[in-house]
């Protein structure tokens, strides 16, 4: 298991104090790509309320994830487990 750590991260020039395992660098970049969402939508919408730009950013990166989650193989679909046998079983005749 990993050890959580304190880690800071800036995200519109305010500097957040996290505890993760994940490393420094990780989260910077995640907090990287909050900053460019957040200056996307500030731009696309003029909001100028640093709430309504926070709230409009959580509302686009949800809609991400969804989006990300609809689209994903899941993990029990038997398609996935059919794949996996089938090439295990051609790895097996190739062997032999």
């Amino acid at each position: 298991m990993s050890e959580v750590t304190p880690v800071s991260i800036t995200i519109r020039g305010k500097a957040l104090r996290l505890r993760s395992d994940q490393s420094a660098e990780a989260l910077q970049s995640i907090a990287d790509y909050v900053e460019s969402t957040m200056q996307r939508v500030e731009r696309a919408t003029s909001a100028v309320d640093s709430l309504d730009v926070a709230m409009l950013t959580a509302i686009n990166l949800a809609r991400e994830v969804i989006e990300s989650r609809e689209h994903a193989i899941p993990a029990n679909d038997g398609r996935l487990r059919d794949l996996i046998d089938r090439a295990e079983a051609a790895l097996g005749e190739g062997s032999a």
